[in-house]
C-alpha cells in the first residue's frame, strides 16, 4: 500500500515509517528537515506542513499517518491546523483505507503546556469528524495517544536525574515507551484493523490511571 506519514525524520515518525518498509509497503515521507532514512521504496519531500501552498502533489494514498509536531512552538498551528490540511489534501479520497493522527495523553490529561494540550485535544475531535467522513468509503480513522515515549523532543526530562525520577514515580511500569513500540499499535490501528473507528487509544504505560489514595492505615 501507499503510505504517507509526516515527520519521519526522527522519534516516532521514523520508527514508524522504518516499520512500514519493512513490511514492504511504499512509503512518502513529509518533513521540514532533509531524510535521515535511505531505501528503495522510500521518498522524501522535505517542506513544512504548514506551507500549505506548496505540499507535494501525491495522490492516491491508501494509509496516512499525521505524525508531525511540535512542542511549545507554534503548536495549534502545527498540531491542529496543518494536520487537518494535510489531511484533507491527502486522506479525505476514495482510495484511502485509514488515518491515523498521532495525538497525546496530554490531549486527555491537560497536563502539558497549554497550546499543546488545546492543539492535541483538537486532534480527538477531528479525528471523530474524519472517521464520519471516511466510512463511506470503508476507511477508518483513529487516533493514536502516546503518553512518554523515548525522543529526542523529550531529552530535556530524560536527562534530568531528579526530574527522571519524579516521572517514573507517576508512571505504573516505570519506564516510558520507545518510538519502536508506537510504531506497532500505528502498524495494528491502520493495517490489521479494518472496524475501530473514530476512537483515541491512549498508550501511555498506566500514567493516566494513577491516582494517590490517602487514608489512615
Amino acid at each position: 500500500m501507499k503510505v504517507l506519514i509526516t515527520g519521519t525524520t526522527q522519534g516516532i515518525g521514523k520508527a514508524i515509517a522504518e516499520l512500514f518498509l519493512k513490511k514492504k509497503h511504499t512509503v512518502i515521507g513529509i518533513d521540514r528537515q532533509k531524510a535521515s532514512i535511505v531505501h528503495e521504496c522510500y521518498t522524501h519531500y522535505t517542506c513544512d506542513i504548514r506551507d500549505y501552498e506548496n505540499l507535494p502533489d501525491i495522490r492516491d494514498v491508501n494509509i496516512l499517518i499525521n505524525n508531525a509536531g511540535t512542542q511549545n512552538e507554534h503548536d495549534i498551528d502545527v498540531n491542529l491546523k496543518a494536520l487537518i490540511r494535510v489531511t484533507e489534501a491527502y486522506g479525505v479520497q476514495s482510495n484511502i483505507r485509514s488515518i491515523l493522527n498521532i495525538g497525546s495523553a496530554s490531549a486527555h490529561t491537560g497536563a502539558e503546556f497549554p497550546e499543546y494540550c488545546a492543539s492535541k485535544g483538537g486532534v480527538l475531535a477531528y479525528t471523530k469528524n474524519v472517521a464520519m467522513r471516511i466510512a463511506r468509503y470503508g476507511a477508518t480513522c483513529n487516533s493514536l495517544d502516546p503518553g512518554g515515549v523515548l525522543t529526542p523532543l523529550n531529552e530535556p526530562v530524560m536527562n534530568s536525574p531528579e526530574l527522571w525520577a519524579q516521572i517514573m514515580d507517576e508512571t505504573p511500569l516505570r519506564r516510558w515507551a520507545t518510538p519502536e513500540e508506537i510504531a506497532e499499535w500505528a502498524y495494528f490501528l491502520t493495517v490489521t484493523n479494518t472496524f475501530c473507528t473514530g476512537q483515541s487509544i491512549l498508550v501511555d504505560g498506566g500514567e493516566s490511571i494513577n491516582y494517590h489514595f490517602i487514608w489512615k492505615d
